[in-house]
């Protein structure tokens, strides 16, 4: 079995690439290998196992080599973050709407060929996000919202991400692909620095006290949002690909498990897994754009489709913490010895 993954140099590509190395077979299959398409380099401990081939550069140059290549299934992760989205509009339609669109063309142009062998079309997984949730004038979001809630994205990340369930809905419906799109809530803790997505604060305010370095927080303790942990993310991502085309549902997105939390919850759980002072490391500073971004969010989601597939969240956010703790003593991400700097002591 040849894969795909789109995004795989990045945080959760890297960890569902070192998942599927790790289980040796997917769907019942043997993995031989797995091309890793991303505009930085695999981290190095990927780029050394024999099964990864390595492709650096935008999506939209390894399209082309898609359409006479080999593969089987693809998981597509690659995508522009929420607040780059809303800084640089061209950004966000190129790099979500015009590479999915040219990815989806790719393997639809495989399909044609391969149809005169039999050869079943490519069975394909679109990270979608719960930011394809909001609130409508016209349709109020609910508290929490479900796998039929009515999608009203209020930026432009959600509204690319929304289009793309709609594409691989119809090139699936065209019989192009075998394509199945996954909601993620948003993961947290992920490690490294920074990023322009609006929701990143959400592991900062856990990531840098474990590290001994002070974290400021945009929003209000009462916030409440939904939340998975990286693994949960990943096992998720298997499981939608594994699932037969009745187990997943029909053709429209489902959201993978959640756990709706608040911050003020998170940083309890940060003081019972790391101790009162590590907690007192982080800090309220409100930032209006993040706030008013994150206002139009969901306040909790529900995951009946993803339950029925045997999915089901952590049981608390100490959970995801210790995950992370747990990563970080084992070594991932490779290359941050101060991780857990904050710890000491």
């Amino acid at each position: 079995m040849q894969l795909l993954i789109t995004g795989g140099a990045g945080f959760i590509g890297a960890r569902l690439a070192r998942t599927l190395l790790q289980r040796g077979h997917l769907n019942g299959q043997a993995i031989t290998r797995i091309v890793l398409a991303d505009q930085a380099p695999a981290p190095a401990d990927l780029a050394a196992d024999a099964r990864i081939d390595a492709r650096v550069g935008p999506l939209l140059q390894h399209c082309e080599g898609l359409r006479s290549g080999a593969v089987d299934g693809v998981f597509h992760l690659a995508s522009a973050v929420s607040g780059e989205c809303e800084a640089d509009f061209d950004l966000g339609l190129r790099s979500n709407l015009d590479s999915t669109r040219a990815l989806l063309d790719a393997l639809r142009h495989r399909q044609a060929a391969d149809t005169r062998s039999g050869a079943a079309p490519a069975r394909l997984v679109f990270s979608s996000s719960v930011a394809v949730y909001g609130p409508d004038a016209a349709v109020p979001m609910p508290a929490i919202v479900t796998d039929t809630t009515l999608p009203t994205p209020q930026t432009s990340y959600g509204i690319q991400k929304h289009i793309c369930e709609h594409l691989v809905a119809d090139y699936t419906r065209k019989g192009y692909i075998d394509g199945r799109s996954a909601r993620l809530m948003t993961v947290t803790v992920r490690p490294g620095r920074p990023n322009g997505a609006a929701s990143s604060f959400f592991s900062g305010i856990i990531r840098e006290p474990l590290a001994g370095v002070d974290a400021i927080c945009p929003v209000s303790p009462e916030v409440a949002h939904p939340v998975s942990s990286p693994q949960r993310t990943v096992d998720g991502l298997i499981a939608v690909y594994e699932a037969s085309r009745d187990a997943y549902g029909g053709r429209t997105a489902l959201n993978l498990p959640a756990l709706n939390t608040t911050v003020a919850e998170m940083l309890a759980a940060l003081e019972e897994v790391a101790g009162p002072a590590v907690r007192a490391r982080v800090r309220f500073a409100r930032d209006e754009r993040i706030a008013n971004i994150v206002a139009n969010w969901p306040t909790g989601a529900r995951a009946d489709r993803a339950a029925a597939l045997g999915l089901l969240p952590e049981a608390s956010f100490a959970d995801i913490i210790r995950q992370y703790i747990a990563d970080c003593r084992a070594g991932h991400p490779v290359g941050q010895p101060d991780a857990l700097r904050g710890l000491a002591g």
